[in-house]
């Protein structure tokens, strides 16, 4: 069930994460506050500052970062590989381990304690920024899925505010100026924020499904999101919308 106290407050964090040192303490918050293990944030591609790709910031213990590296996993991680073709949230459970590569790099994960469970989220900005947000768990299988019933909508909204914050805070992005939201616009953002879904927000305010999708579609452009919890996280951190 979302939990709008949970996420304003884990939004409220991350808008006074100022630099790459808070950021990493803010991933572990969130770790604490959802109950996961570990959290990361990959910038796979970068709309600014090439001399600063890539970037990441994660609560992975060091010794896997250096294990990881060494072995090149990077190369052959499906994790990864999601930027290349999802744009929803993908459960590690859909992920291809077949490969004895791939099947090694879990298993030698878990050691570390990462895994076995994981939900990656990708990252689209409107100016080629690509990023990829993970959560993970070594929870049991059942109590993963409820966790992710629970909490699902909001690490899609964390995920995308993440994003900014990082490309804030790194300077990877120069902050854009916004043209200001109408009426209708923040009505909509906010109850999407809300966990409102498109029906649901049209009976709110008393207008068709139709006008909200091009309400939220005005409101992408102008924030220069490139998806409608892109463009709550944006309203979010620009204070145009409170939680």
């Amino acid at each position: 069930m979302f939990d709008h106290r949970r996420l304003a407050a884990s939004l409220r964090t991350l808008q006074a994460a100022k630099s790459n040192e808070a950021v990493n303490l803010t991933l572990h918050e969130l770790c604490a506050r959802y109950g996961l293990s570990h959290m990361t944030l990959l910038v796979v591609r970068s709309g600014g500052r090439a001399d600063r790709y890539p970037y990441y910031c994660t609560t992975y213990p060091d010794a896997w970062l250096k294990t990881y590296a060494h072995n090149r996993y990077f190369e052959i991680d499906p994790v990864i590989g999601v930027m290349r073709w999802a744009f929803l949230p993908v459960d590690w459970s859909s992920l291809d381990r077949q490969s004895a590569q791939v099947w090694r790099l879990f298993k030698e994960a878990r050691s570390y304690n990462i895994g076995p469970h994981g939900l990656t989220i990708p990252v689209r900005g409107p100016k080629g920024e690509r990023s990829l947000v993970s959560a993970v768990s070594n929870l049991p299988k059942r109590d993963w899925s409820r966790l992710l019933a629970s909490s699902m909508h909001e690490l899609h909204i964390l995920a995308h505010h993440l994003h900014e914050a990082v490309l804030a805070a790194t300077g990877l992005r120069q902050d854009d100026g916004y043209r200001g939201l109408s009426r209708r616009e923040y009505q909509c953002l906010d109850l999407l924020a809300k966990g409102r879904i498109h029906k649901q927000i049209a009976a709110d305010l008393g207008i068709s499904e139709t006008a909200v999708k091009l309400y939220l579609r005005s409101a992408r452009l102008k924030l220069g999101a490139s998806t409608s919890h892109h463009a709550v996280a944006k309203a979010s951190l620009l204070e145009l919308i409170a939680f």
